[in-house]
């Protein structure tokens, strides 16, 4: 964990404030790319107050949406939902859920979810159907190699049809002894992690950096969401969001930024 140095934050008019945003639906859209005019007003919130991004995609996806230096416009880095993360562009400590789980029974788990996805009745299915991240794995039913077209059609199907919903239930039944957390994210695909290794894991990170007060923006903080628990974390002052605009609407309300 990194230790506490308030001389890193000094040029802040709240250096004991914290401001964390999910990434898709909160700072770009869905699997987009950060759109000026939010990069502009986050360099300015940088200037109030201490600013991270928390995501629970892995970090070459995050800078697909935010950036190549995103790490140096950041002072917070959370990806994977904070098993891959840096601070002031320095790595933090990783976690592995292969580690956590072992071979033979993560072998198990995604032979189940592969069989499942093969006697799905969807309307189409594309590929990348697991992906395997450092911190967890990411399930798409459809595929994550879909169009950006066919993936706004699918929510729409799932929505409706309750595929992830009906998905997750299944696992939990599988699997009930495997310690696991199943969060559904995004339009496609819903994430599988240890308990605990929720969005919350990133506040791990910062137990030791003095904080006042720790703001998290996102846009999936309903029940079962991916920002449910950070959300709703008693340690944490949660924002919803509807897109990158209304944040940017709340910026302004918040910190007249």
């Amino acid at each position: 964990m990194a230790s506490s140095n308030s001389n890193d934050w000094k040029d802040r008019k709240q250096p004991k404030v914290l401001c964390l945003f999910d990434v898709d639906g909160t700072l770009t859209p869905a699997r987009g790319k950060i759109g000026q005019e939010m990069k502009d007003k986050l360099a300015k919130l940088r200037k109030e107050c201490v600013v991270g991004f928390l995501g629970g995609s892995n970090f070459v996806k995050q800078i697909e949406q935010l950036g190549a230096e995103c790490v140096n416009e950041y002072d917070f880095c959370f990806t994977e939902n904070g098993l891959v993360s840096y601070r002031l562009g320095v790595e933090l400590p990783q976690a592995s859920f292969i580690g956590f789980l072992g071979e033979d029974r993560y072998k198990k788990l995604v032979n189940f979810i592969l069989r499942y996805i093969a006697d799905l009745d969807i309307p189409i299915k594309r590929g990348t159907f697991v992906e395997f991240r450092n911190g967890m794995i990411n399930v798409s039913p459809i595929g994550r190699n879909c169009s950006q077209a066919e993936r706004k059609e699918y929510e729409k199907f799932d929505l409706e049809h309750k595929i992830r919903d009906t998905f997750v239930q299944r696992l939990r039944e599988e699997f009930p002894d495997y310690g696991l957390q199943y969060s559904i994210g995004g339009e496609i695909s819903f994430d599988v992690f240890p308990i605990g290794w929720d969005k919350t894991y990133s506040l791990n990170h910062l137990v030791n950096e003095g904080f006042e007060s720790i703001h998290f923006f996102g846009d999936k903080t309903f029940k079962g969401g991916n920002d449910y628990e950070m959300f709703t974390h008693e340690g944490v002052i949660g924002h919803t969001v509807t897109d990158p605009l209304d944040t940017i609407k709340q910026l302004f309300e918040l910190f007249g930024i």
